[in-house]
């Protein structure tokens, strides 16, 4: 859709060289004929005027005039009286015409994991915020301030995090990012700074954050999980002197990290002088139950606390926090101010804002009764349409984990439902070892509504239910 423009109209950048031997007025043709070709200038979008064309390149405008005219003789620009002067609302050929991939097959019913409900983000109340935060910011917080973030949300983070999470959470410790993906870059960032060579990641676990380690230059080991969590005895076998995990709900298994497996944890951390790096994953979302605490709060000289609000609120929003062990925080600072020197300040007010209102949390205890009744309904689906799927996990986040009867194809389902339009998800993508294991798929519910997930699971029943 081209822009509309308004005012004194659109800049364009074209170059005319006086010491060339062409005509200035077939150098100008020749550009503007080049800026629609290539696609620069879009279908319908608005050439500036004459006179301001002409002013820019210091040129006459009449000369500007007969370069426009000739265009809209050869059918590039079209203009009309009273009108301004556009390109014209077919496509023109390119010399060097762009790749299209070929479109996948469009998806009406998607049970992606790891999205909320995204039609339920508290736009009144977060507008509400931001305009308290533009009305009310002191001016100096509008430069380069700290690169941890502002006082104010970190001073809010760590209150809520010992509230809500039983973390032992300092200000002085709290760094705001750009949301957990960057968090887990800063402090891998950090320490290999420190020397760290090896990282372990939960197996399976989400393959965009293993990327982001190895792009680090940092190798990658895979642990198993199983129905107490990470295998602690595995993890002590390698190299690692750091682990990523998702003890309160493990991402995507669902389980919860045991007591005696935190037990381990920390004690390796400690003989190893090792760092684990806890991503606090949808830990809100537990109806069966109150959440487990974080396990930073159990030795937070240990434990890097990762989290966000992209599932309390939306990803869009790249809102996140770090809460570092004492010996980390200074190199994660340090990573953060090369980085970009700091996260959007008006949207760190805003956050701290809707927190100390409390109208986060009533926000999240709306969410939970929502997000519970969906997976309610996932489970009714199942039951009625495919009773040989059994459900993996607790009663928690906004996703489970379906385990497909024997003998079924992970791979074949998910390419049969999509051509029904539905998005289906198998674990094999989030596995390290991809040797045989049982066929099982991460079903998310957090963005359908209760009739959307029966729909969907009853136009792919049979798929579900094996030979």
């Amino acid at each position: 859709m081209p822009i509309e423009w308004t005012g004194s109209g659109p800049e364009l950048l074209l170059r005319v060289d006086r010491h060339q031997p062409e005509p200035l007025r077939d150098q100008l043709e020749r550009a503007v004929r080049e800026a629609i070709r290539s696609g620069r200038l879009a279908p319908g979008e608005r050439l500036p005027s004459s006179r301001a064309l002409a002013r820019d390149l210091g040129i006459s405008r009449g000369l500007v005039t007969e370069c426009y005219t000739q265009l809209q003789a050869e059918g590039y620009l079209v203009t009309r009286p009273g009108s301004a002067t556009r390109v014209a609302p077919t496509e023109h050929p390119s010399t060097t015409p762009p790749s299209r991939p070929s479109p996948a097959a469009p998806v009406t019913i998607d049970f992606r994991p790891g999205v909320p409900d995204l039609s339920s983000f508290p736009r009144e109340h977060w507008s509400r915020a931001l305009r308290h935060a533009c009305r009310d910011a002191p001016s100096d917080l509008l430069g380069y301030i700290d690169p941890r973030g502002s006082p104010e949300l970190r001073e809010v983070i760590a209150a809520y995090l010992r509230r809500v999470r039983g973390a032992a959470a300092e200000a002085t410790h709290v760094l705001i990012c750009a949301g957990y993906a960057q968090g887990l870059q800063l402090v891998l960032r950090a320490l290999a700074s420190e020397g760290v060579s090896v990282v372990a990641f939960e197996d399976p676990s989400d393959p965009d954050h293993r990327a982001i380690a190895a792009m680090l230059g940092l190798e990658v080991v895979g642990v198993p999980v199983d129905e107490c969590g990470i295998d602690t005895g595995a993890l002590a076998a390698t190299d690692a002197r750091a682990v990523v995990l998702t003890p309160a709900h493990q991402s995507p298994t669902g389980v919860v990290l045991a007591p005696h497996r935190r037990q381990a944890l920390i004690t390796w951390a400690a003989a190893r002088n090792a760092t684990i790096v806890e991503d606090d994953y949808d830990a809100e979302f537990r109806y069966d139950r109150e959440p487990v605490g974080a396990l930073q709060g159990l030795a937070s000289d240990r434990v890097a606390l990762l989290g966000s609000v992209s599932k309390s609120l939306a990803p869009a929003l790249r809102l996140g926090w770090i809460v570092s062990p004492p010996h980390l925080a200074s190199a994660v600072a340090c990573q953060k101010k090369l980085g970009d020197r700091g996260s959007p300040m008006f949207d760190q007010l805003a956050l701290a804002d809707l927190v100390q209102s409390g109208r986060y949390d009533r926000h999240l205890r709306h969410m939970r009764t929502r997000y519970a009744a969906r997976r309610a309904a996932l489970v009714e689906a199942l039951h009625r349409h495919a009773p040989k799927v059994e459900l993996r996990g607790p009663s928690a986040g906004f996703h489970t984990v379906a385990q497909l009867p024997p003998g079924t194809d992970e791979l074949s389902v998910v390419a049969a439902a999509r051509r029904r339009s539905v998005g289906l998800y198998g674990m094999s993508a989030y596995r390290v070892d991809q040797r045989t294991r049982p066929t099982q798929l991460v079903l998310g519910f957090g963005n359908l509504t209760a009739d959307a997930i029966a729909d969907g699971i009853e136009s792919i029943a049979d798929l579900l239910q094996g030979s």
